[in-house]
């Protein structure tokens, strides 16, 4: 198998620091959604480490593009919030507890509850709902890897109750800009 070096200008295109990464561009793309709705679907802050150039959820910032169909994200999440249910159809999704501790609720209802600490691990293949929270007294801290397929990022839907309870809370034109990055089912 033959290798190849890297020039510094590849070397540095490939390195993230944490200190420089970006929020995710995607509540700037969504427009005056309120904060208190982008807490429902997404984690409080979230900031892409990897993304592929490809139409997906977390916007298109990030400080490494292209890893073989892998996105890779840090989310800062206050107690009590995380994202809500929600399920991606092709591609698993794997966490790690970085800091703080996470509950994560699986299955069609969330019915299943499982909490993750510092450095806990847990991967969730395609088509399992999933949701997850900030339990813990002060910010958690989750590494996210998603992988599948390069064109797969655009695979998350969330269930009824998920729309029905943004509809609820912030009426059909916030249910309608979401439907613009996740599938909202009514």
């Amino acid at each position: 198998m033959e290798t190849r070096s890297m020039t510094w200008e590849e070397i540095e295109s490939r390195v993230a620091r944490f200190e420089a990464l970006a929020p995710m561009s995607t509540p700037g793309d969504l427009g005056d959604l309120p904060q208190q709705a982008l807490d429902v679907v997404f984690a409080r802050k979230l900031m892409p480490v990897i993304l592929e150039k490809t139409k997906n959820p977390f916007g298109s910032t990030a400080a490494i593009f292209g890893a073989a169909g892998t996105t890779m994200n840090v989310s800062v999440c206050p107690p009590g919030q995380g994202p809500c249910l929600h399920t991606h159809h092709n591609t698993y999704e794997t966490f790690m507890v970085l800091e703080g501790a996470f509950e994560f609720s699986v299955g069609e209802q969330g019915e299943e509850r499982v909490t993750l600490n510092r450095w806990d691990v847990f991967s969730c293949p395609p088509g399992v709902p999933r949701g997850f929270r900030n339990c813990s007294d002060g910010d958690s801290v989750l590494l996210t890897v998603i992988t599948g397929g390069v064109h797969e990022r655009d695979d998350v839907s969330v269930p009824p109750a998920v729309t029905h309870r943004i509809r609820d809370e912030f009426g059909d034109d916030t249910v309608e800009t979401f439907r613009r990055i996740v599938t909202m089912n009514d």
